[in-house]
């Protein structure tokens, strides 16, 4: 499975050629670094450690700077591994860029979506809310009865209800790469993608 490490720009608008218009999200792909490379016989999987983002020596801990001196790597702040990767095209000190990639293809994104803090059910599970007349008062944005009665009488086990709301690691499939900017190391991709400006994305292809 091909992929990459990417940092999200933000989003714009690209015409085709027949005028018609996308959304597209700007992402800043690799150049990646190949710091580390995984096999069955020595880890018990196959995968390879790609870098990004290179900060100088004095930004690094000292294990960090051991882990990327061992295989002669450039210092990065970010380390993901990509697994089932060909790892026979892969050696340590390659560089993984945007060329991997073409465009029309489809992707999968790999992302932090972004953190709303404590929200309700209204915010978080689009509930409806109460009733506004019949004396209702204080009860628009609740959710409303979240136990028994009688029996089992207690809370059932994921219950939607208000609490932290974003935040999390989120995948989005069948994502299309609409252009390619081998240059400048951009990748425009159709629709949105989950995370902040500046946030670090998982790009990879999609095995159909």
């Amino acid at each position: 499975m091909l992929g990459i490490i990417g940092k999200k720009i933000g989003m714009s608008q690209l015409f085709d050629k027949d005028g018609k218009l996308y959304p597209v999200t700007i992402v800043e792909a690799g150049p990646c670094p190949v710091v580390q490379v995984k096999t069955e016989a020595k880890d018990g999987y196959s995968a390879i450690q790609m870098g990004f983002d290179e900060i100088p020596e004095r930004k690094a801990t000292k294990p960090q700077i051991g882990h990327f001196k061992a295989t002669n790597a450039k210092l990065c702040r970010h380390l993901i591994e990509f697994k089932n990767f060909d790892t026979e095209l892969s050696k340590v000190g390659q560089e993984i860029s945007v060329g991997i990639f073409k465009a029309g293809q489809k992707i999968k994104i790999t992302g932090t979506s972004k953190g709303k803090g404590f929200q309700g059910v209204v915010r978080k599970f689009n509930f409806r809310g109460g009733p506004k007349t019949h004396g209702q008062s204080d009860r628009l944005r609740a959710p409303g009865s979240i136990g028994q009665s009688s029996w089992p009488s207690r809370v059932i086990k994921g219950m939607k209800m208000a609490g932290r709301m974003g935040g999390k690691v989120t995948t989005v499939k069948n994502l299309q790469i609409i252009r390619i900017d081998e240059e400048k190391n951009l990748i425009y991709i159709k629709g949105a993608v989950p995370g902040s400006i500046n946030g670090i994305v998982q790009i990879r292809r999609q095995e159909s």
